[in-house]
C-alpha cells in the first residue's frame, strides 16, 4: 500500500436525501401489447397517462421541492456514493436541513391538494473506515482519469468539469491528499486553457506530460483500492434519494465497523433511540405540514 494510508481520510457524514410530493397526480396503465413472438421473444408494451388536477400548483410544488434538495445538497459533496460532508461542517448541514424543512413548511401550508416532505439521515464515517476510504480514493481516481481523457482527447470542457468535482472530493481527504488532488487539477486546467487559448488548433495543445504527471498523482489513490484485507461493514447508508433503510449484508470478516448514525431529525418529531451494538439510529420524521 503507498504512503497514503487510512490516516488520508477525514471524518464525515455519508447524507441520504429524499424528497417527495404526494397527490395532485393520477396515473393510470393500459396494456396495448403482451404477447410472445414467432422467435419466442416476449414483448410488452404500455401506455402510460398522467392526470394533474392543479397544473400550477404541481409547477409550484417541483420548484419547492428543488429548492429543498438544494439546500442540501449545496453543502454536500456529491459523488457516485451519495452525498458526502466533512464533519466539520456538520453545523452547516444542520443548518441546510433546517432551511430546506421551512422551504418545504411554506409550500404545504399554501398547497391544497399537494404536499411535499423531505428525509435526510446521516451516518457517521470514521476516518479509520478501510472501505470508505476505498470508495473515496476510487472516485478520486476515475476524476483524475477522466481529466487525462479530456486532455488526451482535447475536450477542455470534460477537464474542468472533472477538476472542479475532484476538488470537491478532495475535501473528504487531510491536509496531504487533497494537496495532490488539487495539484492535478492545477496542472489539469491549466492545459485547459491552453486548449480554449488555441481555439481551431486545440489539437496540436495535446501535453502528453501533464498526463504523465496527473497519471503519477492517480496511482497513489488506485494503491488504496487494492489492499488484501477487506473489512466488511455490517449496515451501510442509503445512497442519493433512496428510502433511508438499514441494510444487514452479511459479514466476511470477524472484526466489524458500524457507522454511528447523527439523528437530523426535528426535535419535537425525534423518535426514542435504538441502540444495536455501537450503531445509533434515529429516523428523520416528515416536515409539519
Amino acid at each position: 500500500m503507498s504512503d497514503l494510508n487510512t490516516s488520508t481520510l477525514r471524518p464525515g457524514l455519508l447524507v441520504s436525501l429524499k424528497t417527495t410530493i404526494d397527490g395532485n397526480a393520477k396515473y393510470s396503465k393500459r396494456s396495448l401489447r403482451d404477447e410472445i413472438t414467432e422467435s419466442g421473444t416476449s414483448v410488452l408494451e404500455w401506455q402510460t397517462t398522467r392526470t394533474i388536477f392543479d397544473p400550477e400548483e404541481h409547477k409550484r410544488a417541483v420548484k419547492a421541492r428543488q429548492t429543498a434538495r438544494n439546500r442540501v445538497a449545496d453543502v454536500c459533496i456529491n459523488t457516485g456514493f451519495g452525498l458526502l460532508c466533512p464533519a466539520d461542517q456538520r453545523d452547516r448541514l444542520n443548518e441546510a436541513v433546517e432551511e430546506a424543512r421551512v422551504v418545504v413548511r411554506e409550500f404545504n401550508r399554501s398547497a391544497k391538494v399537494s404536499r411535499i416532505r423531505v428525509y435526510v439521515m446521516a451516518g457517521y464515517i470514521a476516518d479509520s473506515d478501510e472501505e470508505a476510504l476505498r470508495s473515496i480514493a476510487s472516485e478520486v481516481r476515475d476524476l483524475m482519469a477522466t481529466m487525462e481523457q479530456g486532455i488526451e482527447n482535447v475536450n477542455a470542457t470534460t477537464i474542468r468539469d472533472a477538476a472542479a468535482r475532484a476538488l470537491k472530493v478532495g475535501q473528504m481527504l487531510s491536509p496531504e491528499a487533497s494537496e495532490q488532488v488539487q495539484e492535478a487539477v492545477k496542472l489539469a486546467r491549466g492545459v485547459a486553457r491552453k486548449i480554449v487559448k488555441a481555439g481551431e488548433t486545440a489539437a496540436q495543445e495535446v501535453d502528453h506530460l501533464t498526463i504523465k504527471a496527473i497519471a503519477a498523482k492517480r496511482t497513489a489513490f488506485l494503491d488504496m483500492t487494492e489492499v488484501d484485507d477487506v473489512i466488511d461493514i455490517k449496515g451501510t447508508g442509503s445512497a442519493l434519494d433512496l428510502a433511508a433503510e438499514v441494510i444487514e449484508p452479511g459479514t466476511r470478516a470477524p472484526k466489524q465497523r458500524k457507522r454511528q448514525a447523527v439523528d437530523l431529525a426535528e426535535p419535537e418529531e425525534q423518535a426514542p433511540k435504538q441502540r444495536r451494538g455501537k450503531r445509533e439510529r434515529l429516523p428523520s420524521a416528515p416536515a409539519a405540514a
